[in-house]
């Protein structure tokens, strides 16, 4: 049983990348300190919704918001992708133990804040942790995904020119037989493709297949792999069409050149700058 819907392409893709050398194994903030030498998926989602964001933000003048959920999301990717002992070695669980109590002590109190700054790494309460666990135990109960996830390799960085622009890319999942995986945790398994609209899946995943094929010289399948992050911790499987992904990549590469025009001309507008037509439902 196989989840590639193209079974020829899948066996030219595995012959032509079975040597994965052209993939960069590196940290995520190894990967994020090279924001300002190459264009990545989130800072072209940043210049599509406003130039100005975008600008202000590669100048460092708008910090990226660290959100609990963001956190609880990172790590559920490490569990999920990279395996336990990866997860034990990224994150500490816990506090400190209050001895008058037998308890941990609280997040908001200075024994925790020192306790947590000695760890060197993100800390996870053990709600938190054992949310982490429900997913990825989601997930490897679904037939499909834990087919997706049975061969690859997660978190590879490929770095490239794209459109005339240094171009990196952080895939979740890359099975050179199967392509890219991009993994998502939701509130809902019944509005994912909503929030897929909202917050511009398509177009994440549709600049990391267009630039991934400026190496491999193929255009691989996507799948969107889904899971809940509340009971019942649903997991779903979704393979994005060839049309949807070349429409995404269309509108990405006129953000591209918009975006080098802007680069030439130093003009970062809002995109509202004109007078916009409300019409009545």
């Amino acid at each position: 049983m196989t989840v590639c819907a193209a079974p020829q392409l899948c066996t030219d893709l595995g012959s032509r990348v079975d040597d994965l050398g052209f993939l960069i194994r590196e940290s995520a903030d190894a990967y994020h300190v090279q924001a300002r030498k190459y264009l990545s998926s989130h800072a072209l989602a940043d210049f599509r919704r406003c130039p100005l964001l975008y600008f202000r933000r590669q100048q460092g003048l708008v910090a990226d918001e660290d959100r609990p959920a963001y956190v609880v999301g990172r790590a559920a990717h490490t569990l999920i992708l990279e395996g336990r002992t990866r997860f034990d070695a990224e994150y500490a669980v816990g506090g400190p133990v209050n001895p008058k109590t037998g308890a941990v002590f609280g997040q908001n109190t200075k024994a925790w804040t020192l306790w947590a700054e000695e760890q060197g790494k993100p800390v996870l309460t053990d709600a938190q942790v054992t949310l982490v666990e429900r997913m990825n135990e989601s997930v490897r109960s679904h037939l499909l995904a834990r087919e997706l996830l049975a061969h690859g390799v997660a978190e590879a960085v490929v770095r490239t020119q794209y459109r005339g622009i240094a171009c990196q890319i952080r895939m979740d999942w890359f099975d050179p037989h199967g392509g890219l995986v991009d993994l998502k945790t939701c509130d809902d398994l019944h509005f994912f493709e909503a929030d897929a609209r909202r917050y511009g899946y398509l177009h994440q995943t549709a600049f990391y297949r267009a630039v991934l094929a400026q190496v491999i010289g193929l255009k691989v399948p996507v799948h969107f792999l889904a899971v809940e992050k509340k009971e019942p911790f649903r997991c779903g499987v979704w393979q994005v069409t060839a049309d949807a992904l070349a429409l995404a990549e269309r509108e990405n590469e006129a953000a591209i050149e918009r975006l080098k025009a802007c680069s030439i001309t130093a003009s970062w507008p809002t995109g509202y700058e004109t007078v916009r037509t409300f019409h009545s439902l």
